[in-house]
């Protein structure tokens, strides 16, 4: 059982919108996993090994307890029954209590997929007469991370403090070489990185943040939480 099930469509999506979320929650005692939906395959510099080999030092940096890849195509990416039943199940075995997928918003067809078939995948993990495996189990909340293709100002639910975690953040980002190193020797993709989280963490008094979005109300029990 797992507390957090990070749903991304590429390996990457899920680093660029809430790694510090994740070593906060980690700091925090709670357990992680990833699903990457696709390998990437294909972009420019990378491959299908080089791709796999960076997610999964990526997850080492982050410190998950498992991250796995699903077989399904990058850049045609559908939201379809097969689809929602191999996510289901991983819901089924692993039991988290919350989802964090892609924002509902964007210019970017597999990240549009990636959060439908996600929140499709929640629903189907609840069916008691199925032929997919595990017990039905059903995650307590979908929260929705910004990693977007769209020139968009998000109005996000709450805002996560990781200006402890911001210089991790940038370091895992790099194990991604193919995607934002190799032949950018002057990529401005990390600057950028900084400066948003610099914004978000300025909105609640911080150094650092990362924004979500959520379609469901937050019910808070602890008011000193709150910043």
């Amino acid at each position: 059982m797992i507390d957090i099930l990070a749903i991304g469509a590429h390996p990457d999506d899920v680093e660029i919108g809430m790694a510090g979320t994740i070593l906060r929650a980690q700091a925090e005692g709670l357990r992680v996993g990833v699903v990457d939906l696709t390998d990437g395959e294909p972009t420019p510099y990378g491959s299908v090994e080089t791709r796999l080999r960076e997610a999964e030092a990526a997850a080492a940096d982050l410190g998950v307890v498992f991250r796995e890849t699903l077989p399904f195509p990058n850049r045609f990416l559908q939201d379809t029954v097969e689809a929602r039943k191999r996510l289901a199940e991983i819901i089924r075995r692993e039991r988290p209590r919350w989802l964090f997928v892609h924002y509902w918003e964007d210019a970017h067809p597999d990240h549009l997929a990636a959060q439908q078939i996600s929140e499709a995948a929640r629903f189907y993990a609840k069916l008691t007469k199925t032929e997919m495996t595990g017990e039905p189990w059903w995650p307590e909340r979908v929260f929705h991370f910004f990693s977007v293709h769209i020139r968009k100002h998000p109005d996000p639910a709450f805002i996560v403090d990781i200006s402890p975690y911001l210089e991790q953040k940038l370091a895992i980002l790099r194990r991604y070489e193919s995607q934002f190193i190799v032949r950018r020797p002057q990529n401005p993709f990390f600057d950028r990185v900084r400066t948003r989280a610099a914004y978000w963490g300025e909105l609640i008094g911080a150094a650092a943040g990362e924004p979500f979005a959520t379609r469901e109300k937050i019910g808070v029990s602890q008011l000193r939480a709150l910043m």
